[in-house]
């Protein structure tokens, strides 16, 4: 019986065959790429294509396509060629024009563009709008918050904590101290509806106000463990109890560095006699408005996600009982919180912010 034309054969360099297997080994790309490359790969071992075919459940003629294609195109013959479709009926002009018009100006009657409003306003489809806002990530509908401190020596604290965070002193101890006021118990006027396969936990909309705590807490920079209390107020009288619990709890032998904010009653003349007595206390305020780069600030986010705001209290004790017991839970698997921003990094952060407002400002 004839034989048919031999194929021809594939010879690959180092650089091409490693190529070709980083790209039959993928679990990005997609399994026909992937597919594509293992064939060139089996080509070039020296197997005919009705082998490769049999062994990788393939037509030979599939086979020999890609064969040919890599020996015409190399790595590019693994991809799909393009293929005509319909032309643009709207050309890049248009497309800025509605960008520009999103990102520059607002609607006569509301504060933002929709993408409904753009359409009525330019003529464009409601879906060619959405997939340009796609693609450009315009998102009118939303905002970030954001507030610029406007303390005359934000480069010098801010220099100052972050060294804290990133080279603790020795022979002593960083704790970030602050309070979380007005914490209410609140009880939902019905009973949870609890959740279920295919559905989420229900909840009333209204509760019943049952009183406040203010949690005191002093986080341990270097273990992550915290040290709390909940008292009924927040002044200064508080805070001088809460600062006796520090001075009970933490060794006489290390020296203390306290990140607090510029709350009067950190600032209490009582309270700056009380730390004047015990010389192993240094006090470091943060900036205004820069609340976070307090690091329990992120842990008061942690116990209010896991432990409050989900919860339904008949009175200010359970809730008290409630953040001991989650306080304890957390300091038994405690880490620390992982600081990785420079002072320089955070700085080049503000600049960039800065440019944006001054250029943006209309």
């Amino acid at each position: 019986m004839p034989r048919g034309r031999p194929a021809p054969p594939i010879a690959l360099s180092d650089e091409e065959n490693q190529q070709l297997l980083r790209i039959a080994h993928s679990r990005s790309l997609s399994h026909a790429v992937v597919q594509r490359a293992q064939i060139v790969l089996a080509c070039a071992d020296g197997q005919p294509n009705s082998h490769v075919a049999q062994r990788m459940g393939l037509n030979k003629m599939t086979v020999g396509k890609w064969r040919r294609r890599y020996l015409e195109l190399g790595l590019q013959g693994l991809h799909d060629e393009l293929r005509p479709g319909r032309p643009r009926t709207l050309k890049d002009e248009r497309v800025a024009e509605v960008i520009n018009t999103a990102l520059q100006t607002q609607p006569p009657s509301a504060t933002h563009w929709s993408v409904r409003a753009m359409a009525e306003y330019t003529g464009i489809s409601k879906s060619t709008v959405q997939r340009w806002f796609d693609l450009f990530g315009v998102q009118p509908h939303r905002q970030r918050h954001f507030k610029l401190s406007n303390d005359p020596f934000f480069i010098e604290k801010v220099r100052d904590i972050v060294g804290l965070y990133l080279n603790p002193p020795d022979h002593a101890v960083v704790l970030c101290v602050d309070e979380k006021t007005q914490i209410q118990a609140l009880q939902r006027t019905q009973p949870l509806l609890p959740m279920g396969l295919g559905y989420v936990e229900g909840v009333t909309h209204d509760y019943v106000r049952h009183g406040t705590t203010t949690l005191f807490a002093a986080l341990d920079v270097a273990t992550g463990e915290v040290l709390t209390q909940c008292k009924r107020r927040h002044r200064h009288q508080e805070f001088l109890a809460f600062l006796r619990h520090i001075d009970a709890s933490v060794p006489k032998t290390l020296d203390v560095h306290l990140i607090v904010d510029n709350y009067a009653t950190h600032k209490h003349p009582k309270v700056k006699a009380w730390l004047a007595r015990r010389p192993r206390y240094t006090l470091h305020y943060t900036p205004t408005y820069a609340s976070w780069i307090n690091q329990v600030e992120r842990w008061f986010g942690l116990i209010t996600q896991q432990a409050i705001r989900r919860g339904s209290f008949s009175n200010v004790k359970e809730l008290t009982r409630k953040i001991n017991d989650f306080v304890e839970h957390y300091n038994a698997h405690a880490s620390p919180f992982t600081w990785v921003a420079t002072a320089d990094s955070i700085l080049a952060k503000v600049e960039r912010l800065c440019l944006r407002i001054s250029g943006t400002a209309h």
